[in-house]
């Protein structure tokens, strides 16, 4: 057991190894004895074997003498004895250490004379038979010689755990001065650990080319509450998992990373955390994670999950291996489960135990009738030969209690009872019934039970078959050599996988690089972030004309609704600048500033969207338009105004349309201008609803073949009425009074057309704006003479211009409001804008699925595929070169 210190050389001082040059070493060794004459002093073991061979063929055929001796006195394994299985605890690392030989040579002399004085009994009482002179039988004989061939396989068992005990520490401590950094050299990292990080990958990488996971790892299957996870907390000698008592908690596969380290710790893949064994408050923080990881990864209707959750233990004296604890099968959907709770678990346990090179760690409870295994048939079908399946008895204490025949339990063990082979059969105790016991006082009990129970001293059950320590030894070791089968032909399997990608790429896309999903999203994420600057570039006259053009779109109805008829129906200019100064106030107060604000952040939005879906030509990449939508509507989701630039545009505006002043000509022709437009553009939409209302006219009648409903007769009629009223009084006022509507309806009644009251007002409405706005039109052609008036306040002068005057404070606001929300946005709202995008982007960039969702396309999974195809390869070809200088 004692690990091998090549790689610790760097302890002894350089000097040592330079006592060759100081020292005669040739004539040292000549005043040394010969080898020969060291041989004569250990036992002659040839001796011992022919001696226990002559006991044989004297004992009866039911009971095998020399293999219980033997097998007491496997300390010859400790010489090294070649073609001894796997499954020897005592087998492992006595081979290479002559050291260690050396150091037990003295006991090994005291049990070989043991040894020697049980063989001298054997003769005697094989002498005193052929003689009949003996004075106790034969029986009583063998049965003594039995018991004292167990005290000395006992004695040998406890030499053993005391010496492997004693190098247990020997490895914590060279461990743990490792870990101090005594030495500047960088540990290389553990072969264990570069093995679970190839497994890693490769659970996660798609094999859309057939080249299937054929990896060793241990699966560990069994019945619900068959006792996995406890035999695999044996193993890993902490209790890491959460329980139940009869619920089901392993509910997604979990792959444990068992490696030796001086401290005894447990991490997962994805957290930097590391669990301390050793306390108890870990312990249970550990057991909450896995349980809220289980839970989490398991989908809204489901009961267990796909998906893998990754640990790994390292602790002194754990043996390096990788194990797969999966939900325990099932025979009966309870209330809470999902239908197909079954099913998938099932598939779960057939996906892994397919592969050829997975080693199944079969569980059966053996405190509960074996015909109700529902795993064995399971492990039966997937492994026929056994050739790669280990067989684990669990609950034995229980079992010898319970169960009436003794033998039924050696039949199991031997494979007899179930339809199923195994590589090796184990008998285990991972337990006394509560939860709360400590690996160590299991341990104990579990060594203890074992020396008593009478399927050891029956010859039921082998030392080699009992123990946790023993079964992780033997798992351990054809684990390993799985491993070393096995990795080469991955390898080479996956070096052709990666040449037919790469030779695909340069097929499809010759001129492109190879660019995965995280290298798109970093040129996708340069791009923006200039998309983004270049609106910094924009000039400011773009900006002012754009956001004077949006707002008056915006408030151009309510100023003509709300604010210019109403006061354009008042008898003289007083009034009208009365009512047009009360409603600009209340405008101002209340709508404008609000609405300025919405019209800047829109169009802030409106320029932002074009400079990220504009085409850049022959250098545009469609793969990133997905991406660069979403970080658009995100950044726009997550951008608000400064909330304190209303109140300032407020004052703003406000002292805007407060100035009457007209400085000189130009700007009362820009008035005008801006007065026709705006008039001729209501003028058109009036002209649109009337035509709607009355139907098409002759014109399109005629030549379009068109014709006018019956309403839109009636509305015509009532339009040709309407108009003769407004020729009879070009000063009507805005509405019809009651008598007036009573005789445009009798006029019509006259004529065969019944008409609603409603009706004609509705239709009013349109014929008298559109007499209003001609009206405005004419007037305002008139003005454009007025300047010279205005100068005079229209003093002497049947003229007034005051729509004008009131067209110019709008038109100077809205000037002033853009040039107001243009210094904002160049100055702050952009500045925030690009540091929103980058919050937006950070966000994606740790978000693995949103770039999965929103980089896709062939080309961004074929190189994600020659990236980890690549990885893998890489580390593989890692592993093995550290394999072989392992071994």
């Amino acid at each position: 057991m004692i690990p091998d210190l090549e790689e610790y050389k760097w302890i002894v001082p350089d000097f040592i190894w330079e006592l060759d040059e100081l020292v005669d070493f040739e004539k040292l060794l000549k005043a040394l004895p010969d080898a020969d004459d060291l041989a004569k002093l250990l036992p002659d073991f040839d001796k011992i074997g022919e001696s226990l061979a002559s006991l044989k063929g004297f004992l009866s055929p039911g009971y095998n003498l020399v293999s219980e001796v033997i097998g007491a006195s496997e300390l010859l394994l400790l010489l090294g004895s070649p073609g001894e299985t796997a499954f020897r605890a005592t087998d492992q690392g006595y081979d290479n250490d002559k050291q260690f030989k050396k150091g037990l040579l003295g006991e090994l002399i005291l049990l070989q004379q043991q040894i020697q004085q049980h063989e001298e009994e054997a003769r005697r009482a094989a002498g005193f038979s052929s003689q009949q002179k003996r004075k106790v039988s034969d029986k009583e004989k063998i049965d003594q010689l039995q018991e004292e061939l167990l005290r000395t396989q006992l004695k040998y068992q406890r030499m053993l755990e005391r010496l492997e005990k004693e190098n247990k520490e020997l490895r914590k401590l060279v461990l743990q001065r490792d870990d101090k950094g005594i030495h500047q050299r960088k540990l290389k990292k553990s072969l264990i650990d570069m093995y679970s990080e190839v497994l890693d990958i490769l659970s996660d990488y798609d094999a859309s080319y057939n080249t299937q996971d054929h990896l060793p790892r241990v699966v560990v299957v069994g019945d619900q509450s068959a006792g996995k996870t406890s035999v695999l907390e044996m193993i890993a000698q902490a209790r890491i998992f959460p329980r139940g008592s009869g619920e089901m908690m392993t509910r997604s596969p979990v792959k444990v990373t068992l490696s030796e380290g001086p401290h005894h710790v447990a991490l997962f893949k994805d957290s930097s955390r590391e669990f301390d064994l050793t306390k108890e408050e870990d312990l249970a923080a550990l057991r909450n994670e896995i349980e809220i990881r289980m839970r989490n990864s398991v989908k809204e209707g489901c009961t267990v999950s796909t998906e893998t959750i990754s640990l790994s233990v390292k602790g002194p004296g754990l043996q390096r291996m990788v194990l797969v604890d999966l939900p325990g099968v099932i025979s009966t959907v309870t209330s809470g489960m999902a239908p197909d709770t079954k099913e998938t678990i099932f598939s779960i346990s057939k996906a892994y135990m397919q592969n050829p090179n997975a080693i199944i760690l079969c569980i059966q409870d053996g405190s509960v009738d074996a015909e109700r295994s529902i795993v064995t048939d399971l492990v039966s079908q997937m492994d026929p030969q056994g050739k790669r399946t280990i067989f684990v008895l669990t609950k034995v204490d229980l079992a010898e209690k319970n169960v009436a025949s003794p033998n039924r339990i050696q039949q199991i063990i031997e494979g007899k009872l179930f339809p199923m082979k195994a590589l090796g059969y184990f008998a285990v105790v991972t337990g006394k019934g509560n939860s709360s016991e400590s690996i160590e006082s299991i341990k104990e009990y579990e060594e203890e039970f074992f020396q008593n129970s009478k399927l050891l001293k029956t010859s039921m059950l082998k030392a080699h078959q009992v123990t946790t320590k023993n079964l992780s030894l033997a798992v351990s070791d054809c684990f390993w050599k799985m491993v070393r089968e096995s990795v080469e032909q991955q390898a080479d399997a996956f070096k052709a996988t990666r040449f037919n990608l790469e030779t695909e790429w340069k097929n499809n896309y010759p001129r492109l690089r190879e660019l995965d999903r995280n290298e798109l999203f970093e040129k996708a994420k340069n791009e923006i972030l200039d998309e983004v600057i270049s609106l910094t570039q924009v000039t400011p006259k773009h900006w002012e004309e754009m956001l004077e053009k949006t707002l008056w779109e915006r408030v151009s109805t309510h100023v003509i609704e709300n604010i210019y008829l109403p006061a354009a129906q008042t008898a003289n200019s007083g009034t009208f600048n009365t009512t047009v100064d009360i409603k600009l106030k209340q405008w101002t107060d209340k709508q404008l500033p609000n609405k300025a604000v919405e019209v800047a952040w829109e169009t802030l939005q409106e320029e932002f969207s074009r400079f990220m879906t504009e085409k850049k030509g022959k250098e545009h990449d469609d793969i990133f338009d997905k991406l660069k939508q979403a970080v658009k509507e995100e950044t726009i989701k997550r951008h608000k105004w400064n909330e304190r630039a209303e109140d300032s545009l407020r004052v703003i505006q406000h002292n805007a349309l407060e100035d009457r002043s007209i400085s000189d000509k130009q700007q009362w022709d820009a008035a005008i201008h801006f007065m026709e437009e705006t008039l001729q553009s209501r003028l058109k939409d009036t002209e649109s609803v009337i035509e709607d209302m009355v139907g098409p006219n002759w014109k399109k009648r005629w030549l379009y073949w068109v014709g006018r409903t019956k309403e839109q007769n009636i509305r015509n009629e009532t339009k040709n009425e309407l108009e003769k009223l407004i020729k009879c009084s070009e000063d009507h006022p805005a509405y019809l009074a009651n008598d007036e509507v009573t005789t445009v309806r009798k006029n019509l009644e006259a004529r065969g057309v019944a008409v609603d009251p409603c009706l004609i007002k509705d239709t009013w409405h349109q014929i008298y704006r559109r007499y209003f706005l001609k009206s405005a039109l004419n007037h305002c052609n008139l003005c454009r003479r007025g300047f010279y008036y205005y100068q005079r306040h229209f003093v002497d002068s049947e003229l007034e211009c005051n729509d004008i005057v009131l067209f110019w404070r709008i038109q100077r606001m809205l000037a002033i409001t853009a040039n107001t929300l243009r210094q904002q946005l160049t100055n702050t709202e952009v500045r925030r804008l690009e540091k929103n995008v980058k919050e937006v982007l950070e966000d994606f960039a740790e978000d693995n699925e949103k770039k999965v969702m929103l980089l896709t396309g062939k080309r961004v999974q074929l190189a994600e595929d020659l990236k980890k195809v690549r990885e893998i390869q890489e580390k593989l070809e890692a592993f093995i070169e550290a394999l072989h200088q392992e071994k």
